[in-house]
């Protein structure tokens, strides 16, 4: 793929940038890191600003060593690094980056100027790989000055972004240049732009030596990093690892004279810092247990002393609190090491793994909120084992491969187990990857991608082949082994987003430094920032109860101007769409847009005065559009504007008494619009109400919520009445509460709970009057709920075959209901379902051809649904259209 741009002139010269000019470059480089950073869905806090993750002094320091090193390079050659030197680099990231629309954020936040890129993000990169070399070693060390006004005038080009292509089950390797040394069980997590490695041990010349060195790995720029040792923990191997969104916590694991360790650290990659983890409370020293992150807390539990004894201990670590808290043993799983471990958004699910007596088929599930323990069913188990692995898919935890206790010592079956129902289903054997052990498996959101292992034998042969097991139709496609890396195990894999990294580990050579990127999604022509297209599915095989389908497929109808998503869609009477504001990568949106369904195409429209996202949309009855509250990029709002369509034009109106975001907005029968709770700039949710009268465009304070609540819905239903649920209250978690506002009287009222807590849900009026709430995060939620008017209740309907938030829910002509992409438990979802009133059940319909949350869908006057912009996780310039089946719903399709 290419980005295109006009391309600046290359006749720039005897330009000077200041030290404040490179820190402000600085800052642009590091807010877009920031901005892909991942920040796992199950952390109840709002991803926070870059300000508050690095100082100024922090960005300067970053400045100043770039600059020491450029002049230490210089010292050492009795010259500069040369013009050529720089423009090389920029090609080398061009040509080679992995990532290339967020390397064209980049370019963009430098102004696309080639000077900029050559000098703040170019110079960094090539001063750092160079010096990494021994024979610099010295002059690093001796060079702690540098001038603060460096003139670095130059003729440069910007270079055209050809990297990153993505062809469907191919390999390309790692590079090379200023990788780490080679080891083997060592970890690995993946940041969202960065795979970062640590520790491990290595063999040089046959001698075991342990690691507390470790790399960071970025595709945007398809380079390697060291991460300090500056108050890094002891080496080890066997440890383990977790992202938290800002940090990579590691603890555990063996020492260089083979003793188990009950030590960590705190790694920032932004900072490059290294902090300890308190060794108060903390569980007793272990290898070859599990870790998992639940959004604030680390849990470790299980492994074994390397000697003679297995545990089914474990500890919670707050890195808020730097503290531990033991997990207990009351109804706990026996203990074991070599087991698997996954958190579903709620508990942490442990299995299988290998006890005093052998191997196991046994686990448990572990709800941290009540430190107790649930067994997991053994009814169709599969076999017992250690050393396998296991992944989350968002509904299931997926077993595979391992070995087993005699007469079958290693294993290519595996299962799926669906905490919902504690029950387990056997993953087919046909077409599996041959038996293994010491494997890698990742999820991609579709799929399970098991690779690499060993056998038995002599000598034992190590596997540089694997599979791709897809849950829903129970098959199991080979990976390529053209270009793939040399057979391995002990080695790590990350799931970027449309590749899987693999890297290091032990082969038939020994300890390895080399690795490959397997991609998955299929090559996307494109101009501008691309997103992955999810490839077509093989049809269902028959499996016990197997998701059913339904006809209605999306076709590609015209992009947006202007990519953008937690913006707005409004239906106009003249049947044209209005979006509106939102963000794109870089900035909060003032633009707005209409989507002509006649001849699919968008024009634009006048902007905003302000630019806003997280507002709310409402279609008034004279014809206007009220826009209120939302965030203008630096905090929450309280103006609100009017769109008129004769003349395309938005003005002030009223403001909101309260600023806000994530509120609701509902048009109420007299006419007037009720705003509902919402959230500040300081994340607290609010319980205040307020209405607007297009007469008079003012707003005037209602009756207060009974729960304060964000990230809501609001339904207004046949008796006039708006019905609130779920939302985040304020002790920041989900809530199952709901309430009822009687316009009459401008008075709450408490209704019945929910069965399950809820945020980032929607909320659909079905035709009989019910109300259905479909999923939600950050638990990615598969449950469904119908709410009776009637009698205040909610229960449990069907449940969604995908589970997922951020996604949409629109009521079809032919009463069905559909709910298209959102965000599953690590990635963005194409799938769509329908929900059948009659029967009360789900089923898939056709997936959306691009995978997107964070989106819109707009119920058109022809009956189809246009899904517009959204994320996944780039930001989408793409729309298209839902073509419903014509039949219409019968009970137990």
């Amino acid at each position: 793929m290419a980005f295109l741009h006009s391309e600046r002139p290359a006749t720039i010269s005897n330009r000077t940038l200041t030290f404040e000019e490179r820190v402000s470059y600085q800052r642009a480089i590091e807010e877009v890191y920031w901005g892909r950073r991942i920040w796992p869905k199950e952390r109840p806090d709002p991803k926070p600003s870059l300000d508050a993750v690095m100082s100024q002094a922090q960005i300067e320091k970053k400045v100043r060593n770039y600059l020491q090193n450029s002049q230490a390079l210089a010292d050492s050659w009795q010259r500069p690094i040369t013009v050529q030197q720089l423009q090389a680099e920029m090609d080398r990231m061009a040509q080679n980056t992995r990532q290339p629309e967020a390397l064209q954020e980049l370019f963009e936040a430098l102004g696309n100027d080639p000077f900029v890129v050559a000098e703040c993000l170019a110079r960094p990169i090539l001063a750092e790989r160079l010096l990494a070399h021994p024979e610099f070693e010295r002059a690093k060390q001796q060079s702690r000055t540098f001038d603060r006004t460096v003139a670095a005038g130059a003729n440069y080009t910007l270079p055209e972004i050809s990297g990153g292509a993505c062809i469907e089950d191919t390999w390309n390797p790692t590079n090379l240049t200023g990788t780490p040394d080679p080891r083997e069980s060592h970890t690995a997590v993946w940041t969202g732009t960065e795979m970062i490695v640590w520790g491990g041990d290595d063999l040089p010349s046959g001698k075991f030596v342990t690691l507390n060195t470790g790399a960071k790995y970025n595709l945007v720029t398809d380079t390697w990093t060291a991460t300090s040792t500056i108050n890094a923990p002891a080496p080890r191997y066997s440890h383990t690892a977790v992202w938290t969104g800002s940090e990579m916590i590691v603890w555990g694991g063996n020492d260089e004279n083979f003793k188990p360790l009950n030590t960590g650290g705190r790694y920032n990659p932004g900072l490059d810092t290294w902090a300890p983890t308190s060794t108060t409370n903390v569980p007793v020293p272990r290898i070859s247990h599990t870790a998992v992150w639940t959004g604030s807390e680390m849990i470790v539990w299980g492994g074994t002393d390397f000697s003679s004894q297995e545990f089914n201990t474990g500890g919670r670590y707050n890195p808020s609190t730097d503290s531990w808290t033991a997990t207990s043993i009351t109804n706990a799983p026996d203990a074991r090491g070599s087991h698997a471990a996954v958190w579903t958004g709620s508990e942490m699910i442990v299995w299988g793994g290998a006890g005093q007596l052998g191997v196991l088929n046994t686990g448990g599930r572990y709800n941290p909120g009540t430190n107790t323990w649930t067994a997991t069913s053994t009814t169709n188990a599969p076999e017992g084992r250690a050393d396998f692995t296991g992944v989350w898919t968002g509904d299931e935890m997926i077993v595979w491969g391992g070995s087993a206790d005699p007469p079958s010592p290693l294993l290519n079956s595996g299962g799926q187990y669906n905490p919902n129902t504690d029950t387990w289903v056997a993953t087919t054997t046909v077409n599996a990857p041959s038996p293994r052990y010491g494997q890698t498996a990742v999820w991609t959101d579709d799929e399970m991608i098991v690779w690499g292992g060993i056998a038995f034998g002599i000598p034992p042969p190590f596997f540089n082949t694997g599979g791709r097991y897809n849950p829903i139709t129970d098959s199991w496609i080979a990976t390529s082994t053209t270009n793939a890396p040399t057979g391995r195990f002990r080695h790590t894999a990350v799931w970027s987003g449309s590749k899987m990294i693999v890297w290091g580990g032990f082969g038939q050579l020994g300890t390895l430094n080399t690795g490959g990127r397997y991609c998955v999604r299929s090559p996307i022509p494109c101009i501008g920032r691309c997103s992955p297209t999810p490839r077509p599915r093989p049809s269902p095989h028959q499996r016990p109860t197997p998701p059913p389908s339904i006809d209605g497929t999306w076709t590609v109808t015209g992009s947006l101007n202007t990519g953008r998503f937690l913006h707005t869609a409004t239906l106009l009477p003249s049947g044209l769409v209005l979006v509106v504001g939102g963000i794109d990568s870089d900035d909060t949106l003032r633009s707005a847009e209409l989507y002509d369904p006649a001849s699919g195409s968008w024009t634009s429209t006048g902007s905003l005065n302000t630019g806003r996202f997280l507002h709310t949309a409402t279609l008034l009855a004279n014809g206007k559009v009220l826009v209120a509250g939302g965030n203008f990029g630096n905090g929450t709002v309280a103006s609100a504007e009017l769109y008129d369509p004769t003349t395309g034009t938005w003005t002030f109106t009223g403001s909101l008494n309260t600023a806000r975001e994530e509120h609701t907005a509902t048009l109420l029968p007299g006419g007037k619009v009720l705003v509902a709770a919402g959230r500040g700039s300081n994340a607290f949710p609010f319980a205040t109400a307020e209405l607007y009268d297009p007469l008079s465009g003012t707003w005037t304070p209602t009756g207060d919520l009974n729960t304060a609540r964000n990230l809501h819905t609001a339904t207004l239903l046949p008796n006039g009445k708006v019905l609130v649920a779920g939302g985040i209250d304020t002790t920041f978690n989900g809530t199952a509460s709901a309430e009822l506002y009687d316009p009459a009287n401008g008075t709450w009222t408490v209704t019945g709970d929910l069965n399950t807590a809820r945020a980032g849900h929607t909320a659909t009026l079905l035709a009989n009057g019910m109300t259905l709430v479909t999923g939600g995060g950050g638990d990615s939620l598969p449950t469904t709920e119908l709410y009776d008017s009637a009698s205040g209740t909610w229960t449990m309907t069907g449940s969604l075959n995908r589970a997922r938030g951020e996604h949409t829910a629109t009521l079809l002509p032919n009463g069905m209901v559909l709910v298209a992409g959102g965000l599953g438990s690590t990635n963005f979802s194409a799938r769509a379902e329908l929900y059948d009133t009659t029967s009360g059940t789900w089923t898939f319909t056709g997936s959306l051809n691009n995978a997107r949350g964070g989106h819109t869908a707009t119920l058109l006057p022809n009956g189809m649904v246009l899904a517009a912009g959204g994320e996944a996780p780039t930001i989408l310039t793409s729309a298209e259209l839902y073509h419903a089946p014509t039949r219409t719903p019968t009970a137990n399709r």
